[in-house]
């Protein structure tokens, strides 16, 4: 991924699986015996009393190890994962999820009984060598087997029809014949997300005391023929289709008629 993201003539290291496996625990063995200098003091305060400074990087992961700081995990293949698995094991803690996680399908029961989740594309394949594994079926047969799913998109058009993305997923999933259902596909865009980054106590499923972040669909949420009616975040309404002034221009109205 650093070569598909930078280049291959950028100087960055490590360039091998094996040496990012390497990098990793030597960081997260530093940051295990790592104590802060100024704990509980300033940073200020901390050098007035001769102590060195707060090394940051130690710091930050040294709150991953205890707990404190979710692992999020970017990885495509199978072999990758279980790798991860191993070492994070170590030292005493697991991933949240794994993200892209394009082979997790292969691995699904280990997912589902070391609780890490995933987040997958809806049928994303081909772009690079480790996608040439993926299938559409993906999301369903992790759902199935029991890990927490959730959907995203890498793309900035595709995030505007998530719904319909998780809607792709779901009728793979049932034309493969899987157990999975609507009422679980639609936790992949809501309850599931909300978990992955911690935050599941405010959001993601609509109950008394959670933030009211909801949409009003003028149908099936899964139909492409469905349009947002109504848009609340925090109980505030930010968005109303039937109010013209609130509501932006659609591909089909650039050029004919004028924004409000």
């Amino acid at each position: 991924n650093p070569k598909h993201a930078y280049g291959k003539k950028r100087k960055r290291g490590p360039t091998t699986r094996m040496g990012e496996v390497a990098m990793l625990r030597q960081a997260l063995e530093r940051a295990r015996v790592y104590e802060s200098p100024s704990e509980g003091v300033g940073e200020d305060e901390a050098k007035g009393k001769g102590k060195k400074e707060v090394d940051y990087d130690k710091a930050a992961l040294a709150r991953v190890l205890s707990g404190e700081f979710l692992i999020q995990n970017h990885c495509y293949r199978a072999d990758e994962m279980l790798v991860r698995l191993d070492l994070f094991r170590e030292f005493g803690v697991r991933p949240r999820a794994f993200h892209h996680a394009v082979e997790a399908y292969k691995i699904r029961h280990v997912l589902a009984e070391e609780e890490v989740g995933a987040v997958v594309w809806a049928d994303w394949w081909g772009l690079k060598m480790e996608l040439l594994d993926a299938v559409p079926t993906n999301a369903a047969l992790l759902d199935s087997a029991g890990v927490r799913v959730a959907l995203h998109s890498d793309s900035p058009i595709d995030i505007q029809r998530l719904n319909q993305q998780a809607a792709a997923a779901l009728g793979a999933g049932l034309r493969a014949g899987l157990d999975v259902d609507r009422d679980r596909a639609i936790r992949w865009i809501t309850a599931n997300p909300a978990w992955v980054i911690g935050i599941e106590d405010r959001v993601g499923t609509i109950e008394a005391g959670k933030e009211a972040d909801l949409v009003v669909w003028s149908g099936d949420p899964f139909s492409v023929y469905s349009r947002a009616d109504l848009v609340m975040i925090a109980g505030e309404v930010v968005y109303e289709r039937a109010n013209p002034r609130g509501r932006p221009l659609s591909d089909f109205e650039l050029g004919i008629r004028k924004a409000p």
